[in-house]
């Protein structure tokens, strides 16, 4: 797997678990999403990507974006 598509796995993960825990545990996990996308969207104009350098720590061999 590549640091593009674990970056994006990870992404949705996170978007997924927190609208799951808004749903049913409380809405303020809402603001958890709108961080994630927040982060999405500053990471594809400035090209930082804090989860991109975590990944690149762990070994994970860099994509076409992330070179």
């Amino acid at each position: 797997m590549s640091l593009d598509r674990a970056v994006m796995m990870f992404a949705g993960f996170m978007i997924l678990l927190s609208l799951a825990l808004g749903t049913w545990v409380s809405g303020w996990w809402y603001l958890f999403t709108a961080f994630v996308g927040v982060n999405l969207m500053q990471s594809s104009v400035t090209g930082f990507c804090p989860a991109a350098i975590v990944f690149r720590k762990l070994g994970i061999k860099s994509g076409p974006a992330f070179e």
